[in-house]
């Protein structure tokens, strides 16, 4: 590895490891969720965290927006939200004759959507071309969003009264889906220690800023991945698509984001290059919320994340030097 590889994976080492300590003090044990957080960062794909109300989701995003220096804008996503809340709208200018825009909740760096189940699947459409081509079109015209540009998007359990299934096409938006969990007996007498006193956002600061990660991004970008890890990458997806409990397995372009993830994984641990742990590791928080199971292994209880985990220990690990 050159001298200026080196340099660039250390850089974003220490962003990681920067912003991990930042969030740390405000979510309480939960290590692995902050990393993938920080992995849909660096990767600049979005980020859905689900679960049940009152354990930290909202608290992750805020605090991950807090320690990166740059636009946040937050959107509470209601039944009577409209499309135009978050893209913007065109308004008529008397003064001079013509119509000017007036950009929406998405144009920000970070855009928060909390609850966003809540909101209509019309309003949840509208933010389809934003997460996917980082652009806005309203009335014919696109604009540009900021770079990098982070959607983390919370939902309760579609269960729950109240809320709208996301469409198949809005969950592949997302990079990542996670799950807080309850945490542990002592990170929670921890949180009642800390979070009793005050805000605990208010003590955060920044641990960074948007330039840094647009850098570190454009690093993560370069890191190599052998010909031997991506046959392993497209052997898992094949087998999420021809297992016996499948409905629909992971598309080519869940494929991308899950190379995506592991090139990000890769720098966050201080390597230029991708390992199948990488793959495997990710595999479920990357794909689970891109598969369907059939009827039958609905019935029988089966999660999308126990047919993503079965598809990884079908596939042999590729070994070797890279």
């Amino acid at each position: 590895m050159d001298a200026d590889r080196e340099r660039e994976i250390a850089d974003v080492l220490a962003l990681a490891q920067a912003v991990r300590g930042a969030v740390a003090t405000v979510i309480e044990g939960k290590a692995e969720a902050v990393d993938l957080a920080i992995t849909a960062v660096l990767a600049e794909g979005h980020l859905l965290i689900e679960d049940v109300p009152g354990v930290g989701k909202t608290m992750l995003a805020k605090s991950l927006a807090r320690a990166i220096d740059c636009t946040v804008r937050r959107v509470q996503f209601t039944p009577d939200l409209l499309p135009s809340d978050i893209t913007g709208v065109s308004v008529y200018n008397q003064a001079s004759g013509s119509f000017d825009f007036k950009p929406g909740g998405i144009f920000a760096n970070l855009v928060i959507g909390d609850e966003i189940n809540r909101a209509s699947p019309k309003t949840q459409s509208a933010l389809l071309e934003a997460m996917e081509e980082r652009r806005v079109s309203v009335d014919g015209t696109s604009h540009d969003l900021p770079r990098p540009f982070l959607v983390i998007a919370t939902q309760n359990p579609i269960e729950m009264e109240g809320t709208y299934p996301l469409p198949e096409a809005q969950r592949d938006r997302f990079l990542l889906r996670i799950s807080m969990g309850y945490p542990s007996a002592d990170a929670e007498v921890a949180m009642l220690d800390h979070h009793g006193e005050g805000d605990p956002l208010e003590p955060l600061r920044p641990a960074t800023d948007a330039a840094a990660v647009m850098r570190a991004v454009t690093s993560v970008r370069k890191v190599f991945v052998h010909p031997a890890v991506k046959q392993y990458l497209v052997a898992i997806l094949d087998q999420t698509r021809t297992l016996p409990q499948t409905r629909l397995g992971a598309s080519p372009r869940a494929g991308l984001q899950l190379l995506r993830a592991a090139k990000a994984r890769a720098a966050m641990d201080g390597r230029p290059y991708v390992i199948p742990d990488d793959v495997a590791d990710l595999a479920v928080p990357t794909l689970a919320h891109r598969v369907l199971l059939n009827t039958p292994s609905v019935l029988s209880g089966q999660s999308p994340a126990d047919l993503v985990r079965s598809a990884v220990r079908a596939v042999p690990v590729p070994t070797g030097r890279r």
